[in-house]
């Protein structure tokens, strides 16, 4: 009897394990970038991926792990300006990362293919966390995953410096487009 217990035990404990699902990405292969908008030009940046990973159970769509961004490498191309958001509006020598961390997923991951997930979570940044659902195109080949996300801040609303001055207006909001590659668990 004591057996067959543990033998139960033991299957569930496996069946469990095999239906959680985990995703780790590759710094090295994602990109993260952002646009903002101005009267006279536009400005494309990049920042770049501390860590990535996310776990979750695809039955229940319960999520967790984290994606964080170094905000300290935000480069836009112009050493002047950069330096200004860095000092002024990110202040990443105070908040050096922003990090999302998932708790729900919804849609289901293809084993092969293409899938649409919705991923909710936090997204904290500038010390503050805001309730954000991205939305992620998914493509599986063997264990390898690519992914893509694009998506809104509205930094001023949520805290930051606007750098428009009386020469200069730029919106109140950033475009961000994240394309990771990783790999499945």
């Amino acid at each position: 009897m004591k057996q067959s217990l543990l033998i139960v035990f033991a299957l569930s404990g496996a069946l469990t394990a095999l239906a959680e699902t985990s995703i780790e990405l590759d710094p090295a292969r994602t990109t993260v970038t952002f646009t903002l908008a101005d009267v006279l030009h536009t400005v494309h940046g990049t920042f770049k991926l501390k860590r990535g990973s996310i776990q979750f159970d695809p039955a229940s769509g319960k999520a967790s792990g984290e994606i964080v961004v170094d905000v300290a490498s935000g480069n836009s191309g112009g050493e002047t300006r950069d330096k200004r958001m860095h000092k002024e509006i990110l202040e990443s020598a105070r908040y050096p990362d922003a990090i999302f961390t998932p708790d729900h997923i919804t849609g289901e991951l293809s084993p092969q293919g293409e899938s649409q997930l919705d991923v909710h979570g936090a997204f904290a940044i500038h010390g503050a966390a805001h309730e954000t659902t991205f939305h992620f195109r998914t493509d599986v080949n063997g264990n390898d995953l690519t992914t893509s996300t694009d998506f809104v801040i509205p930094y001023v609303r949520w805290g930051m410096k606007n750098p428009s001055n009386f020469l200069l207006k730029v919106s109140d909001q950033v475009d961000v487009k994240v394309h990771a590659a990783g790999h499945i668990k």
